[in-house]
């Protein structure tokens, strides 16, 4: 098999620890040695990487996507897109990610039943560039709540965004439709979304619903994902053993207690920058600042912020992953989400890159050989002109973003052109922060 080395870089390993300068020999798609200077490599290399000193760390992984989310601004408009063409945009959201550095991805939700499967498919086949990726079904959502968009006159459940039921056999046949497919989690909206009319601290579905759907999944050896902004559908979470848990920003003291207790089987993936851009950011799209604090967003920004910074501190597992797909938080700006979790959630910076390297490893089932530089980890791993430890910024930049690896193959070189619309910053950083009642939350 073919043995590259990439020499001559500041090696960050994922293990937690420092970086330093080091070489890397990777064989097939397999690391199988990692020298730290002044050591060099046993083994001899078919082909030497000279890195030049740039920075080298492991590929990284979303915890919360919508590869089908069409940066658009609605709900409406992301499901109204054909199929044919929805597929089509998916394929080059995939690329888009892979070559921003994201080698894994967790699928949150699909617009359509089967995007996230086919999609997942056709990377694994080599069809088409894109992270490893575990597909997610459409969102499982009850009659009038989150994802429920058909109209009186137009009563048609093709048009919903989501996949509507009504009581647990309804579930059973839904989970079991969505396992056939070949899904690898299921979605369900366990609280309600501002932006779609409906309380981000209601929780609608019973506790018979809930428990059909893990029983069907878990019988099928397949995990469960739930939107979950209240407080109450945090604790179904835990009570039901659904892992992945996205948002929780209202968690209140007994939630955060349940998930501490269980914080081996969670992670929670809060979507940071829906909440944050949104309230920020979305003017031109008609969601004023004034809008959004009308919305409800001010307000469960600074529950979140206050909230998320618990969790941080008791040891639950946060990871980056923001909802992008919308038009003011388009896909390849994910990595704003390592910023946001420093100034919002308290982490450091080499914490922010753990959770994207390590903890992605844990997330997607592979904490063995994913997420760290080590013999034996597959060769997923980027190459960045820039030290992140000292400026994040540096993965939102994709000129920077010299060199992409996944299971030992190259995807992006430093010759490779970036592409420009995955470059969008941070707003300025005085102005989430001006707030008084943020500043009060992150205070706490």
């Amino acid at each position: 098999m073919m043995k590259t080395a990439i020499t001559n870089v500041l090696v960050f390993d994922g293990s937690g620890e420092d970086p330093y300068k080091g070489e890397v020999l990777i064989e097939g798609n397999r690391i199988v040695e990692v020298a730290r200077a002044p050591g060099k490599l046993h083994g001899a290399a078919d082909k030497v990487i000279d890195g030049g000193g740039k920075f080298l760390m492991p590929g990284m992984t979303e915890a919360h996507t919508h590869f089908s989310w069409n940066d658009q601004p609605s709900l409406n408009a992301i499901q109204m897109m054909p199929p044919e063409e929805h597929i089509l945009w998916c394929v080059g959201v995939a690329k888009r990610y892979l070559d921003m550095g994201w080698t894994s991805a967790i699928g949150a939700a699909a617009a359509k039943p089967r995007l996230d499967v086919v999609l997942r498919n056709a990377v694994e086949s080599g069809q088409f560039p894109g992270p490893r990726y575990l597909a997610g079904s459409q969102e499982i959502c009850t009659l009038g709540g989150l994802g429920d968009n058909t109209l009186p006159h137009l009563p048609f459940e093709e048009l919903s965004f989501g996949s509507m039921v009504s009581g647990p056999e309804e579930m059973r046949q839904c989970a079991r439709m969505f396992i056939k497919y070949g899904v690898d989690h299921l979605k369900i909206n366990l609280s309600g979304e501002y932006i779609a009319g409906l309380s981000a601290e209601a929780s609608p579905f019973s506790e018979e619903e809930i428990a059909m759907l893990v029983r069907e999944a878990k019988r099928n050896g397949k995990r469960v994902a739930a939107h979950a902004r209240s407080s109450d559908s945090v604790k179904q979470c835990v009570r039901h053993g659904i892992e992945l848990v996205y948002h929780a920003s209202f968690a209140d003291e007994e939630a955060l207690d349940m998930l501490e207790e269980n914080k081996e089987k969670h992670f929670v993936a809060p979507g940071l920058a829906w909440l944050i851009r949104t309230n920020f950011n979305a003017s031109e799209y008609g969601i004023t600042p004034e809008i959004a604090e009308k919305m409800g967003y001010k307000r469960e920004l600074e529950a979140a912020t206050e909230t998320l910074r618990k969790m941080h501190k008791r040891g639950i597992r946060v990871l980056p992953g923001g909802d992008y797909g919308f038009a003011w938080m388009p896909h390849g700006t994910n990595a704003n989400d390592l910023q946001y979790l420093v100034d919002y959630v308290g982490m450091t910076a080499k914490e922010a890159l753990l959770s994207a390297t390590r903890l992605g490893g844990e997330i997607m089932m592979r904490p063995h050989e994913l997420g760290q530089l080590k013999p034996g980890y597959l060769a997923d791993l980027v190459l960045v002109d820039g030290n992140p430890l000292t400026n994040l910024g540096y993965l939102t930049e994709p000129s920077r973003i010299a060199m992409v690896m996944k299971d030992g193959v190259t995807y992006k070189t430093p010759s490779d052109p970036s592409p420009a619309d995955a470059s969008i910053h941070l707003p300025p950083r005085e102005n989430p922060l001006a707030d008084e009642g943020l500043k009060e939350a992150m205070a706490s």
